[in-house]
């Protein structure tokens, strides 16, 4: 079995590496090393609307790493417990921001914030993503499609701040954080000046339209 190459529409992509925060990534020996060889992150927008995130594992000691079983697709709190990928979206100039977790089990969360980690508690998703999770080898590869209505509201053409970053559960019940850019001393995805990307897309309308 391969890994199937992701199709994806003819839209600029971005992809980066995460790399872990030394406070949580074991050093040598060999033995007690990360499992993790590269992490990779995609993102691309979609010409009808929202947004597709891609991850990849890649020569990686997949059997080292606790990765959570296929579960009914649909809502779950506290994803980030376990090995869980994520992407945090953001409106420039704005403090608010939304937390999105994509589990390998198929499982998702959307958590909607007014300011870092004081979150919406009257915040309800209208819609959820997609999760597609394969693996073979020392590989693994997830995908997460967001609909529009998920994302931030903005004008057409707006550009969104985005953070990218990755639990990974050790089989030794550890875990290590991984992140495009890690700003504090201590791992914190929710720190806004970590959110050093940037995702044109169109914004849904209040409606759900586009």
């Amino acid at each position: 079995m391969s890994l199937p190459t992701p199709e994806r529409p003819s839209v600029p992509t971005i992809t980066v590496g995460l790399r872990p925060h030394p406070s949580t990534t074991p050093a040598a020996p060999a033995d007690s090393a990360s499992p993790v060889g590269m992490l990779l992150a995609t993102m691309y927008a979609l010409p009808e609307g929202g947004a597709v995130f891609e991850f990849k594992l890649d020569g990686s000691r997949l059997d080292a790493i606790r990765i959570p079983l296929e579960a009914e697709p649909g809502a779950a709190d506290e994803l980030w417990k376990h090995t869980c990928f994520e992407a945090f979206v953001g409106v420039q100039g704005e403090a608010g921001y939304r937390e999105f977790n994509f589990s390998p089990s198929g499982q998702w969360a959307i958590y909607d914030f007014h300011a870092p980690r004081e979150r919406n508690m009257d915040f309800r998703a209208d819609a959820g993503p997609s999760i597609r999770f394969e693996r073979d080898g020392d590989t693994a590869w997830l995908e997460a499609r967001v609909p529009a209505a998920a994302l931030p509201v903005v004008a057409p053409g707006t550009d969104l701040d985005i953070g990218l970053a990755a639990v990974v559960e050790r089989s030794d019940g550890k875990l290590e954080y991984w992140a495009v850019s890690h700003p504090a001393p201590q791992p914190d995805f929710h720190a806004r000046n970590g959110f050093v990307l940037a995702l044109a897309t169109r914004a849904a309308a209040p409606d759900g339209k586009r």
